[in-house]
């Protein structure tokens, strides 16, 4: 007997909870109003985060999912901050590859201020290839599991100013996204006296992560925007995907 899939057009793995929000939640759900079906996938709890817990996280994460409208997300309870892109972590992660059946994979970027991103970025690039490969056997709750390879993996751009290969227009979906981001409110609504306030929990970067939407659609001629790179090239079908 073959193992039960949950077929999904898009899933997002992301090193942190609230990676996604920053990052791709406007794309997510810009698919979801479109009927695709949409999934999350986060590797660890976020627990080395200076603020809140893995159990506020995930109730965090919890709420911005239902704010989005994504149809499902899991964890993959990777140990944050020590993860890496080697055989062990491979295993923990094809199984939820095949088991998703994603066509497309949005993930971390490549190059970013946190290093989990770019590990992240690796391990997933890998994954999804080794995900392919009929003698890896794998299993999902007792079952064995069919290879799978999703056809795209794109990066989606976070911290460092990188160049993106192509741009998604979010503008109907701004304020959604902003209303998931601040889902975390442990993470991004700090009192300006907490002692433990961090990079993320100023106002200045919730402005950054709008600031930076807004130059992502002035460039395409729209309001809103957000970049993705990556590693080879594109090709379209037709000239009619050009907003």
């Amino acid at each position: 007997m073959q193992a039960a899939t949950h077929k999904l057009d898009i899933l997002a793995i992301a090193a942190h909870p609230d990676d996604v929000e920053l990052s791709c939640a406007g794309t997510l759900m810009v698919h979801v109003q479109m009927g695709h079906r949409v999934g999350i996938l986060d590797l660890t709890a976020g627990e080395l985060g200076t603020r809140g817990t893995p159990e506020i996280r995930a109730a965090e994460a919890r709420k911005a999912t239902e704010i989005m409208g994504v149809e499902i997300r899991e964890n993959a309870s990777l140990p944050d901050g020590f993860f890496r892109n080697d055989q062990e972590h491979q295993l923990r992660l094809i199984p939820f590859i095949r088991y998703f059946q994603p066509d497309i994979v949005l993930t971390n970027a490549e190059h970013d201020r946190h290093p989990d991103h770019g590990r992240a970025a690796e391990l997933v690039e890998t994954s999804c290839f080794l995900s392919g490969l009929i003698k890896i056997e794998t299993h999902w709750k007792g079952q064995p599991q069919q290879p799978w390879r999703p056809r795209h993996i794109w990066h989606f751009i976070q911290d460092e100013d990188l160049e993106p290969d192509f741009i998604v227009d979010i503008s109907p979906v701004m304020d959604k996204k902003l209303e998931a981001i601040k889902a975390f409110r442990s993470q991004f609504l700090a009192n300006p006296d907490d002692p433990l306030q961090t990079y993320i929990s100023t106002p200045a970067f919730f402005e950054h992560i709008v600031h930076l939407a807004q130059m992502w659609g002035y460039r395409i001629g729209t309001q809103y925007g957000e970049g993705f790179t990556s590693r080879k090239k594109l090709g379209v079908s037709h000239l009619h995907v050009f907003v």
